[in-house]
């Protein structure tokens, strides 16, 4: 059984953020899908992991190739899982179900601090997670570094 870890960005943004947790999440071994809620923006984030110029390079593609199933990351706004995933990274509100917790080994919930709408969503998330009997972790960066905040 997985859990839910809830990541509250306020000093780093998502594209500074998620590649950090990708690297952890291969170095696991574990085959990543990060849903997304706009596919413009998938675009967006597709484009700034090719452009990284830090190491270790991270093998992803857009879902709708031909190559979905081979992908170790692959970047989506749709439920399916073609790759295989057992990590489903969750941004701009996309949405994550009490199933997919208890399936993953992990599902990351990242979200952005400075945006209320955001700020609720995730709010939103956790209660649904938690109440459904789903194992939770609220991680915050405020102090500057991350820390573990509180656990359901």
């Amino acid at each position: 059984m997985g859990a839910a870890f809830f990541y509250h960005l306020t000093r780093r943004p998502l594209e500074a953020t998620l590649p950090t947790l990708l690297i952890r999440a291969l170095g696991n071994d574990w085959r990543v899908v990060v849903r997304g809620a706009n596919a413009r923006r998938m675009d967006w984030l597709d484009e700034k992991l090719w452009l990284l110029e830090s190491e270790p390079f991270l093998p992803h593609g857009l879902a709708g190739g031909e190559f979905d199933a081979d992908q170790p990351i692959l970047l989506t706004t749709d439920s399916a899982i073609p790759n295989g995933a057992v990590c489903l990274m969750s941004m701009d509100g996309a949405d994550v179900t009490p199933d997919e917790v208890q399936r993953m080994e992990r599902v990351c919930v990242l979200f952005d601090g400075g945006d209320g709408a955001a700020l609720e969503k995730a709010r939103s998330q956790w209660r649904a997670l938690t109440r459904a009997g789903c194992s939770a972790q609220y991680w915050s960066e405020e102090s500057g570094r991350w820390e573990k905040k509180t656990e359901a």
